[in-house]
């Protein structure tokens, strides 16, 4: 199974949408994402084939509508990555809960994440706070290039990019986490083999990444999973659930409980919010 799928989209057709923005604004861009849209519904058949598997595990219909639904909704998340970084007072990230969660991670922590929604857009919503994000960077290298050159009005976001040099990821995640920092980790795609986990994920198997529940345990730093779901243009909805793990306990029983805990969330999220979960290939192969 290939994880690694490069991020689609070109740097010439990504750098025109954020000219385009700064010419035009937000609502220009938001209608231009239908043509958009619809280009990669005509021609990304390998998308589409991941997509009719993903809707079949999860139980849900999948027709040519549903598809295209799907796909504009990917369109305009992938914008916001970007958009957000220039204009992120413009973004709105409603969070129920909102003294729960900010004490729950007072002293630094890690957070859960999975490829829902706005979770590129995440880290400014805790503008107050330093969040360092761990992500395998699979993206075109011109496309890194346009977001590394964007003037950024968020400045506390730091980038911990595994396919560099895993070592110094690892080091860079402890200095983090030692001073009492955010780090934000994936657990819906595995990019490592020794940190993949195999559990029940909509009654069939699916490997899952176990690296943030194991750093959590050993470090007893506090783990949120955390959900960023698009409600309308720039409105994004963040819904979280606490983690708790006991190091008094055996360790991989905790981590198991802990990545129940976190499935759990995240299947009640994908069966809410089924066109946005934004992992085009096939999730349950490995499972097989």
């Amino acid at each position: 199974m290939s994880t690694n799928t490069v991020q689609r989209g070109s740097g010439w057709s990504i750098k025109l949408v954020y000219n385009l923005y700064k010419l035009f604004g937000y609502k220009f861009v938001y209608y231009l994402m239908y043509p958009v849209t619809f280009f990669y519904f005509i021609f990304a058949s390998n998308v589409k084939i991941a997509l009719r598997d993903y809707y079949h595990h999860i139980g849900k219909s999948f027709n040519a509508i549903v598809y295209f639904h799907h796909l504009r909704h990917f369109a305009i998340c992938m914008c916001d990555r970007f958009i957000s970084k220039v204009d992120s007072d413009k973004y709105t990230f409603e969070l129920v809960n909102y003294d729960e969660f900010y004490s729950a991670l007072d002293g630094g922590g890690i957070i859960a994440m999975s490829h829902i929604g706005g979770w590129a857009t995440a880290g400014n919503s805790f503008r107050d706070y330093p969040m360092n994000i761990v992500m395998q960077e699979v993206m075109l290298e011109e496309i890194k290039q346009i977001e590394d050159s964007i003037e950024k009005t968020v400045s506390n976001i730091k980038i911990i990019d595994l396919s560099q040099d895993p070592i110094k990821a690892t080091i860079d995640i402890a200095n983090a986490l030692i001073d009492n920092e955010l780090v934000a980790m994936m657990v819906d795609r595995v990019t490592v083999p020794k940190h993949s986990k195999s559990l029940l994920f909509f009654d069939k198997e699916a490997y899952f990444n176990k690296n943030p529940f194991e750093i959590a345990y050993k470090t007893q730093k506090p783990i949120i999973a955390l959900f960023v779901v698009y409600q309308k243009p720039q409105v994004y909805k963040i819904e979280f659930v606490r983690i708790n793990m006991d190091k008094s306990q055996e360790q991989d029983g905790e981590i198991n409980n802990a990545m129940q805990v976190y499935i759990k969330k995240l299947e009640e999220i994908v069966s809410k919010n089924p066109e946005q979960w934004f992992n085009f290939y096939n999730f349950w192969e490995e499972g097989k």
